[in-house]
């Protein structure tokens, strides 16, 4: 250290600590810089400079070469290459979708696309394998274990899945038919945290789907999917994915109709699904004839009126009449304006609810079976609703007023009736009427 004795400046020069190229480090008392201002250095201070960030060069075609070096040297064995990529010095973080395109293909894809790049390629890839899901599943069962040690990966498994189900045309059909079992083993293996929406909402491109590849992707997905798995468990995922509300959309619009629909997968085996859509389908047509009968008797539509909208959806949508007799009775008892806990107001509502639509149940109710049906509706609702469980007797009296229960079907009900719920509480009530029929059948 050289220490100047000037009288106009005392200056330090300062020692570089070994090993640290941007610290120096201060080992003076006081500085006089001039007689009108002093500056004080603190003895031992440490002062630091910024350092630069120094950023490595892209390099995604030597990582995929050191990545299919790595399958080549443990020929295709997955167990080894897990070991060997856990110890390799990759940097997995900046190449995640490099790495899973080796995986897939074999090799890194031109960006963008599903076209090889330059470079090592291997044939030990999903791609490169038969379409069985006996060789495919140890992948599957592989890159779970990789996500397991670098989960950070999972985003880049997404990415690739996704670029590559985008690109289905660009496949063979072999080849998408290995992307159809991979991707049903890795919902059934719940490979690590891959949502159902990056497989789905791809395959939803209109010049895919009008080529038929989305169905046919689908279909080899469904049928591989259900040999482990149960039907709600496919529906489950079909909802997580958004899709289920939906299937038809996955028909080139020259098929898009439930028949096609139901055509299509009775064919390739798949009667389950068929059945649970043409359920679902039923379903939405129940709720819809619902609707529209609750708007048009809440606005006390002329009843012609609403006998006329009832046939039609019946016709439409082949209803059976056992459930136009059940939707009648919900729609004409919700639009009943219950005052609350008045019990003699709520049985007047009620009554007369069924004495002013009496004509448009018995329209519909035409035997003794759908009367039956009836009764069992009216049982059900009483016994579920506190305000109507006393009102049993009374309504079914005043059905019987209308014309809408035969004689010969409260005698049944009474008699037979099938449902237990609240039944002995039922027929005691309605014991003192069913008296009163019996005996003027008597003197009848």
């Amino acid at each position: 250290m050289f220490i100047s004795r000037n009288p106009k400046r005392f200056s330090v020069s300062c020692l570089q600590l070994e090993g640290e190229t941007h610290s120096w480090f201060c080992v003076s008392a006081f500085v006089n810089v001039d007689k009108k201002s002093k500056q004080k250095v603190k003895c031992g201070t440490r002062i630091k400079t910024r350092k630069r960030n120094i950023a490595a060069p892209l390099d995604p075609a030597a990582f995929s070469d050191a990545v299919v070096q790595i399958y080549l040297d443990n020929a295709g064995d997955l167990e080894l290459i897990a070991k060997s990529l856990e110890s390799a010095d990759l940097n997995f973080s900046r190449y995640g979708d490099t790495f899973f395109e080796v995986v897939f293909t074999g090799g890194r894809t031109q960006p963008g696309t599903t076209k090889p790049d330059e470079g090592e390629r291997h044939p030990y890839s999903i791609i490169d394998c038969e379409p069985t899901r006996e060789l495919i599943l140890p992948s599957v069962i592989y890159i779970q274990k990789i996500l397991r040690r670098k989960p950070f990966l999972i985003k880049n498994l997404e990415n690739v899945m996704r670029r590559f189900l985008q690109s289905l045309e660009l496949f063979e059909e072999n080849e998408r038919k290995k992307l159809a079992i991979f991707t049903a083993l890795a919902f059934s293996q719940k490979l690590s945290g891959l949502p159902p929406e990056t497989v789905f909402q791809p395959l939803l491109k209109d010049n895919l789907v009008a080529k038929g590849l989305v169905l046919s992707f689908i279909t080899d997905f469904f049928k591989e999917y259900l040999i482990d798995n149960s039907l709600d468990d496919l529906i489950s995922i079909l909802k997580r994915g958004k899709v289920e509300e939906n299937l038809l959309d996955f028909f080139p619009s020259a098929k898009r109709s439930p028949e096609g629909f139901s055509e299509h997968f009775t064919k390739e085996g798949l009667v389950p699904l068929v059945e649970y859509n043409e359920k679902k389908i039923f379903e939405v047509k129940l709720k819809d004839m619902k609707s529209a009968l609750t708007t048009q008797i809440t606005e006390e539509v002329d009843i012609s009126e609403v006998i006329e909208t009832v046939k039609q959806r019946v016709k439409d949508a082949k209803l059976p009449d056992i459930e136009v007799v059940r939707i009648l009775w919900d729609v004409i008892m919700d639009a009943v304006q219950w005052s609350g806990k008045n019990q003699q107001q709520n049985a007047n509502a009620a009554l007369r609810q069924v004495k002013t639509w009496a004509t448009l149940l018995n329209t519909f109710c035409t035997n003794g079976k759908l009367e039956l049906e009836l009764m069992y509706k009216v049982q059900m609702q009483c016994y579920e609703d506190a305000k109507l469980m006393k009102l049993f007797p009374e309504i079914v009296r005043s059905l019987y007023e209308q014309d809408v229960l035969a004689e010969d079907t409260i005698l049944h009900w009474f008699r037979k009736g099938t449902n237990p719920k609240g039944r002995q509480t039922f027929v005691k009530a309605l014991e003192s009427f069913v008296n009163w029929l019996e005996e003027a059948e008597e003197e009848e």
